[in-house]
């Protein structure tokens, strides 16, 4: 199935002290770690209020600034070209070109494929959204609701559970690196 992916690097990255998108780890951006595991996507490109076209992908900024990640998830249903669109954050380093197969899999009859992670909470920044949402996103932005789990719980989402996945992709899978301190010990 052809499908678009997004990579949010729209936030400020304070509490990691630098841009995350373009920090190093193992060799490569935090951005081209989780545009790799997007390599199986048809067009691949970054939603950002800055520029990072010097990594090689087309970047867009918000249509609807202000609305934090539900911002960009709209940005990113509009921007697409396929229905489905894989949307990630650009600090999960660990996401693997299977796990988005795996959740593509079970898009049939569906509008959102979303994870539960470690936590129990969601992971609406490692999902996957059918284009026909754009219009509920605006209309959440357009009310000032910016609560993800909202966005998710009105697309009536499948939600993966956790257990299932740890099974298959193993306990680091949604590594998030939002301090620089969570990468360290990672680096093996």
């Amino acid at each position: 199935m052809e499908f678009s992916a997004a990579v949010l690097a729209g936030g400020k990255s304070r509490r990691f002290g630098r841009d995350k998108a373009r920090f190093v780890w193992k060799g490569k951006s935090l951005l081209e770690w989780v545009m790799d595991s997007l390599r199986a996507a048809s067009e691949r490109f970054v939603v950002a209020g800055r520029d990072y076209g010097d990594l090689g992908y087309p970047v867009y900024p918000d249509l609807i600034p202000g609305g934090d990640s539900l911002s960009g998830i709209h940005s990113a249903l509009s921007h697409a070209r396929h229905d489905w669109v894989a949307v990630a954050a650009c600090d999960l380093p660990n996401l693997r070109p299977e796990y988005w197969s795996y959740l593509l899999e079970r898009t049939p009859g569906r509008r959102a494929v979303v994870a539960t992670g470690p936590s129990g909470w969601i992971e609406p920044l490692a999902a996957l959204y059918h284009k026909e949402l754009e219009p509920l996103a605006a209309m959440q932005l357009a009310a000032e609701d910016y609560y993800l789990k909202r966005f998710v719980d009105l697309a009536e989402a499948l939600i993966v559970p956790w257990e299932e996945l740890r099974e298959i992709f193993g306990e680091d899978l949604f590594l998030n690196a939002n301090r620089l301190e969570d990468l360290i010990g990672s680096a093996d």
